[in-house]
C-alpha cells in the first residue's frame, strides 16, 4: 500500500493560506521559476493532483475522455463560469489529455530563452513603464517571469503578445447568431513587429529610430468584396500612459483617416463580438487599466498545447454545438497545475461598457488562458478563450527558424448577453495568398506603414 504525502486537498488550503496573506509565490512543493529555469520542466513543484485530471477528480474523470453537460459538474472549479454555461447549457464539449511539463513546448524558444538569459533585469520606472535597471526600454522575454503582483502578471503579457519578434496571422472569422447560423464570414491578416524588446530579429534588441514604440500592428480583410481592402493600423507608444494612433483604410473613401484610439470597446467589422481590447486579452496599454489585483490561485483546464491540425491542408478546424452544431471549435485540455486569476479596471475609459475584466494566467508560462468581462452593473458580459501549440504532429512540422512554430491556433469570442459567438482561426493561407509568416523582416515595409494601408486597399 503506497501512503500518499500529500491529501487531495493540500494544494487548496497552500492556494487559500496565500491568499489570505496577500502574497504571490508560484509553485507548491517547490518554487516554480526557479525549478524552471534549472530543469525547463515543471517535475516536482506540484502534487499528483495538480499534474492528473484523475487525481483532481478521484477517478471521475481522465485522460481521454470528453467533459460535457453529463461530468462537467467533477471539474466546475477549473473553468471559468462562461465556459461552465456553455459547456453545461450549450453543447460544447471538450476533451482532456495529459499535462505538459517541458516550458519549450508551451510557448515560443526565443522568449523562452530570452526570459532565462534576462532575468532580475527588470524595473518599473517612475511613469509605471517596464525598463531594464539602467532606465532603458525593456530588452526581451517575460521581464516578471516570478511576479509577486497583478501589474507584473500583465505588463509582461502586453509587451509582447505573440511572443514572436513579427508575426503575420492568416486568419478565417466567422460570426454566429443565437440561432446558430453564420452570419458573416472574413477573411483576414494580423501583422505585428516588435521596435523594442527583440530576442531573434536583427538588429536586437532595438530597432534604431523605433525605441519610442512598442509595436506595430494592422489588420486587414480581403474577404467578402464588402469589406475587401478595408484596414486598420495601430502604432503603440512604448509609454504605456498613451493610446496607440489608430489609422483606418477604408475604400470607399480612398484614403487614410484618423480613428478615436480610446473606442476600443467596439467591433471593427458587422457581427464580430471581438474588439481590439481583446487582443490577448490585454489589447490596451496597461497603464490605461488599473486596480489590478489577483483574486484567485488554483488549477485550471486550458487548450495550451497540441492543439493544430495537421491533417487539414490550410490546418482548419472542426466545430461541434450550439443549435446547428457548429458554435464551438474542438478542443482538447489539460489540467494546468497552477492559474493566477487577475481582475482589472478600465480607468482610463470613463465610457467603457464594462465594469472590469478576469483574466485567468498559466502560472507557467504567464500566458492568458481564458477572459470573462463584466458589464457596468457587474453581469457577466463577454468571453475570451482559445487554443495554443507548437506546430508539430509526427512527422509534420511547421518551423520558426531551427525550432517549431509555436502560436494560438482558434479563438471563441462569446457575447454571452446576446449569446453571439465569433470564432477565429489560424490558418495556412486566405484568398489573395496571404500566407502566415513569422519573424519576416520585411513586414513593415509589406503591412505596418500608412503607404501599406493604401496600397492593400486598392
Amino acid at each position: 500500500m503506497r501512503l500518499k504525502k500529500y491529501d487531495a486537498d493540500y494544494s487548496r488550503r497552500h492556494f487559500l493560506k496565500q491568499m489570505q496573506a496577500g502574497v504571490l509565490s508560484t509553485g507548491v512543493l517547490a518554487p516554480l521559476w526557479p525549478t524552471i529555469a534549472r530543469t525547463g520542466e515543471i517535475n516536482g513543484v506540484y502534487p499528483d493532483e495538480l499534474l492528473s485530471i484523475e487525481s483532481y477528480t478521484g477517478g471521475k474523470i481522465s485522460t481521454g475522455d470528453t467533459i460535457s453537460a453529463d461530468n462537467v459538474e467533477h471539474v466546475k472549479d477549473l473553468l471559468d463560469p462562461i465556459r461552465y454555461t456553455q459547456i453545461a447549457q450549450m453543447g460544447r464539449r471538450m476533451r482532456m489529455i495529459d499535462t505538459t511539463t517541458d516550458i519549450m513546448k508551451l510557448s515560443v524558444w526565443e522568449y523562452n530563452e530570452a526570459t532565462l538569459r534576462n532575468q532580475g533585469q527588470s524595473k518599473f520606472d517612475a511613469d509605471g513603464n517596464v525598463v531594464t535597471l539602467d532606465g532603458k526600454p525593456w530588452i526581451g522575454g517575460n521581464p516578471f517571469p516570478d511576479p509577486k503582483t497583478a501589474l507584473e502578471v500583465f505588463a509582461g503579457l502586453t509587451l509582447s503578445w505573440g511572443r514572436h519578434d513579427a508575426s503575420f496571422y492568416a486568419i478565417k472569422e466567422e460570426d454566429i447568431g443565437p440561432n446558430g447560423k453564420v452570419d458573416y464570414q472574413y477573411e483576414l491578416a494580423w501583422a505585428e513587429l516588435a521596435p523594442v524588446g527583440r530576442v531573434t530579429l536583427d538588429p536586437k534588441p532595438y530597432w534604431p529610430g523605433h525605441e519610442d514604440k512598442l509595436r506595430y500592428q494592422s489588420v486587414f480583410f480581403v474577404s467578402p468584396n464588402d469589406v475587401k481592402g478595408t484596414s486598420f493600423l495601430n502604432v503603440w507608444h512604448y509609454d504605456q500612459r498613451r493610446f496607440p494612433d489608430l489609422s483606418g483604410y477604408i475604400p470607399a473613401f480612398k484614403r487614410v483617416r484618423r480613428f478615436p484610439t480610446n473606442q476600443r470597446f467596439e467591433p471593427l467589422i458587422p457581427g464580430s463580438a471581438i474588439y481590439l481590447s481583446d487582443a490577448w486579452t490585454a489589447g490596451d496599454p496597461f497603464l490605461t487599466w488599473g486596480n489590478y489585483t489577483i483574486v484567485g490561485r488554483g488549477p485550471a483546464l486550458a487548450a495550451v498545447s497540441r492543439s493544430w491540425n495537421s491533417e487539414h491542408d490550410n490546418w482548419e478546424h472542426t466545430t461541434h454545438g450550439g443549435p446547428e452544431g457548429n458554435t464551438f471549435w474542438d478542443m482538447d485540455v489539460e489540467l494546468v497545475p497552477e492559474a493566477i486569476v487577475v481582475d482589472a479596471e478600465p480607468v482610463a475609459f470613463p465610457k467603457a461598457p464594462i465594469s472590469k475584466k478576469r483574466v485567468w494566467f498559466d502560472a507557467r508560462t504567464l500566458l492568458p488562458l481564458a477572459m470573462v468581462s463584466f458589464d457596468r452593473r457587474g453581469n457577466m458580459f463577454r468571453s475570451f478563450d482559445g487554443a495554443a501549440s507548437l506546430y508539430t504532429d509526427g512527422d509534420k512540422t511547421i518551423y520558426d527558424g531551427k525550432h517549431p512554430y509555436a502560436s494560438w491556433t482558434r479563438v471563441h469570442a462569446h457575447n454571452i448577453q446576446t449569446n453571439r459567438m465569433t470564432r477565429l482561426q489560424q490558418v495556412k493561407e486566405i484568398s489573395g495568398g496571404f500566407k502566415m509568416q513569422v519573424n519576416s523582416p520585411d513586414l513593415y515595409e509589406r503591412y505596418l506603414t500608412k503607404n501599406a494601408m493604401r496600397r492593400l486597399g486598392n
